[in-house]
């Protein structure tokens, strides 16, 4: 590509990033800046990874604000078909235009083949971040040319909090006042519209119909053309059926059956490549011997509620099953945010009785999290509690909560403690 055309397109991207910056309604996210500023004070590079549309990009601007910086997003039809070779004429329009910089930002850059070995050789001399859309980025390209030498960071959609800040929706006053029946009514109703719009910023711009827009450019571009895949309508089918799917038990044996797939290992590939593209989380079931933990059934959830609103086969009223997706979608943005430690695992014995999550640090199960939307029902709270108090003993695990939908209160059960608290609050915390 000549310099000129490579000019216009950074000029161009230049211009639509401070429109967004002026215009939007941009929030800072619910991060830690200066931990992820400190990053970049050595030679590595800092990866922004996550789903398509989350805010990825807003984010990098937002740490690179009063910094002189140069900013280029691959993913844009004007450099589709860009080769390495060409990364070279990017850094030098970058210098005529903006003179000697320190920070550069490459959007997308897995859309350049070969990009590796230049972000490499640019480490040395300058402070980058790179943004993606694809774990593949760190598994595969990242891990084998830069090991050691890149610190990546896992981007999610809104959080509630965040969902709420943009809502101005004060949520000092919601925690400071929870109890009144006024400020719960309040915040209930902002979960509702939460779980109906889910956390992608653009769905509060444009509507829940962006996302079935969303949807369509993650199976083209981060798995039927990342992966070269050639059956394009089981991809898309695999991907209606895990997001309709949502806080449900699913096999590999069982989804090779169902979409006529000759080799368990192939189906296996694709709910990987569903997974490195951020739109589904799959978690095991938790056990001590390792082989029942890989032959056991696994749980998969869905990234983003709106998405789920917007794209399963039916619409399913279940608030339940959207209480534990949240509240999964809650656990990992945590432990991204926070650069926790914990696993997340589900708990299920041979009498089917079920905790929904198992949160393990080190060799210890360190807190059994149930959530309950009806737990009003008093069979249905006797059989939440009845898998937690055995999950406990045999995980030998007292910290318990119940996620409920208005409940809160601390009980006593058998000598064991165990707190319930409404989901906003949980979220809010």
């Amino acid at each position: 590509m000549n310099i000129a055309e490579v000019k216009r397109v950074v000029q161009e991207q230049e211009i639509e990033k401070d429109r967004i910056l002026k215009e939007g309604k941009v929030i800072a996210r619910d991060v830690d800046p200066g931990k992820l500023n400190a990053f970049l004070k050595y030679p590595n590079i800092l990866t922004i990874l996550g789903i398509r549309r989350c805010g990825k990009s807003v984010l990098s601007w937002l740490l690179m604000e009063k910094k002189k910086y140069g900013y280029i997003n691959f993913d844009d039809e004007s450099l589709y078909g860009m080769q390495s070779s060409d990364l070279n004429t990017v850094l030098k329009a970058f210098y005529e235009l903006y003179g000697d910089i320190d920070y550069i930002i490459l959007d997308e850059i897995q859309n350049v083949r070969g990009w590796e070995l230049f972000a490499n050789r640019l480490r040395r001399t300058k402070k980058v971040i790179i943004t993606g859309s694809n774990s593949q980025l760190l598994a595969g390209e990242l891990a084998t040319h830069l090991t050691g030498r890149h610190i990546d960071f896992t981007l999610f959609p809104f959080s509630f909090k965040e969902f709420c800040i943009y809502k101005d929706i004060n949520t000092e006053e919601a925690k400071k006042y929870g109890y009144a029946t006024e400020t719960a009514a309040r915040m209930e109703k902002a979960l509702e519209e939460y779980l109906k719009l889910g956390g992608l910023p653009e769905a509060y711009k444009y509507g829940s119909p962006i996302l079935k827009s969303i949807f369509g450019d993650i199976i083209a571009k981060d798995i039927i053309k990342r992966y070269k895949i050639k059956n394009i309508e089981v991809m898309e089918s695999l991907g209606k059926y895990f997001i309709s799917n949502f806080s449900n038990e699913i096999s590999y044996n069982k989804l090779k059956n169902i979409f006529s797939i000759k080799k368990i290992g192939t189906i296996k590939n694709y709910v990987k490549y569903f997974e490195n593209a951020y739109m589904v989380f799959v978690v095991e079931r938790f056990s001590y011997k390792l082989k029942q933990q890989i032959i056991a059934p696994k749980k998969i959830y869905c990234v983003d509620t709106g998405m789920i609103n917007s794209i399963a086969f039916k619409q399913n009223e279940n608030l339940g099953k959207l209480f534990e997706n949240i509240a999964y979608t809650e656990l990992i943005r945590r432990k991204s945010y926070l650069q926790g430690n914990w696993e997340i695992y589900y708990w299920k014995n041979a009498q089917q009785e079920e905790v929904d999550f198992i949160l393990k640090q080190g060799t210890k199960v360190s807190r059994l999290i149930q959530v309950c939307y009806n737990v009003e029902d008093e069979k249905t709270k006797e059989r939440e509690i009845k898998a937690l108090l055995k999950a406990s003993k045999e995980l030998r695990c007292s910290n318990m909560l119940v996620i409920t939908n208005e409940f809160e209160a601390s009980e006593d059960y058998k000598g064991k403690t165990i707190h319930f608290i409404p989901l906003w609050k949980w979220l809010l915390g």
